[in-house]
């Protein structure tokens, strides 16, 4: 009786035991969670950074290595995103190199943008030279458009050398136009100074069509890389920024573009034209 007995007052210490456990457990649980509270009152997220995790994304196919990107609709039908991003790689890159980014831009802005990775200048393609990459990313941008119609806005990300890619594709497919419209009986019109009712011409400058809203470049080499430590891989040194430019030619014709070694037909360097507009493409 006596071992018995004192069996059961184990097992049920053990029982206690555990329940204790399981309580101190629960607390943590729940001062964490207010921990978590005071942090994110403290430092309240901006509506900007907030991603949303419950939006699942879709990667569309778009060319033998683009891709475009774009919140699923799970069985929905809302509106098409009237934005679109266009993402654009540097020298020796590839649409992949903005997949994560893609994805990451879709779920903060599931509604508004539609995000396509540039192919059209990947791996040993961007040796061409900064004009015919331009000229390819233009034809791919419009050839994006044509299988989205309900597009409105258009932005640029770009890496590297596809910033000065991206320039000169968005001087090829610059538009402006303009368009009239009815002035108010008090409102003085810009034509003539009158007040009576009048037509003002408006003037409205798009890219391919469509909006234009952000350009956003990063490490790009606006002003190439011949001297003024203008890349970093050199770390400022001029021996090193000399070498390289003495052996540019290894980059093909974008290596010359790059350390402003071209002078195609008497011309200055292709860079430097674009720091102004031409007379053929308006970069500015």
């Amino acid at each position: 009786m006596g071992s018995s007995e004192m069996g059961k007052d184990s097992n049920f210490t053990d029982e206690e035991r555990k329940s204790e456990m399981d309580i101190i457990e629960k607390n943590e649980n729940s001062n964490k969670k207010t921990r978590r509270r005071k942090r994110s009152s403290i430092f309240p997220r901006f509506a900007c950074m907030r991603l949303d995790d419950e939006v699942s994304v879709v990667e569309t196919p778009s060319g033998e290595c683009s891709f475009d990107v774009e919140a699923s609709q799970n069985g929905h039908a809302p509106p098409p995103p009237p934005h679109l991003v266009v993402m654009v790689n540097g020298l020796i890159g590839s649409a992949d190199d903005w997949k994560y980014a893609a994805k990451q831009f879709v779920k903060a802005y599931s509604r508004d943008v539609i995000v396509h990775c540039s192919d059209s200048n990947c791996s040993t393609l961007t040796f061409d030279g900064v004009d015919i990459m331009g000229t390819r990313l233009a034809e791919e941008v419009l050839s994006v458009i044509k299988q989205h119609p309900h597009l409105q806005k258009i932005s640029f990300v770009c890496h590297s050398l596809g910033g000065l890619v991206s320039r000169y594709a968005i001087a090829k497919l610059y538009e402006q136009g303009s368009a009239r419209r009815a002035c108010g009986e008090e409102m003085e019109c810009s034509l003539n100074g009158s007040t009576n009712l009048c037509v003002e011409e408006v003037s409205k400058r798009k890219i391919a069509g469509l909006e234009p809203m952000n350009f956003i470049t990063c490490a790009t080499p606006h002003l190439g890389c011949r001297g003024h430590k203008q890349a970093p891989a050199f770390c400022g040194l001029y021996t090193l920024e000399k070498v390289a430019s003495s052996s540019s030619w290894l980059l093909g014709r974008s290596g010359r573009h790059l350390f402003l070694k071209d002078c195609d037909e008497g011309k200055p360097p292709l860079l430097l034209r674009m720091a102004s507009d031409s007379e053929d493409l308006p970069f500015m």
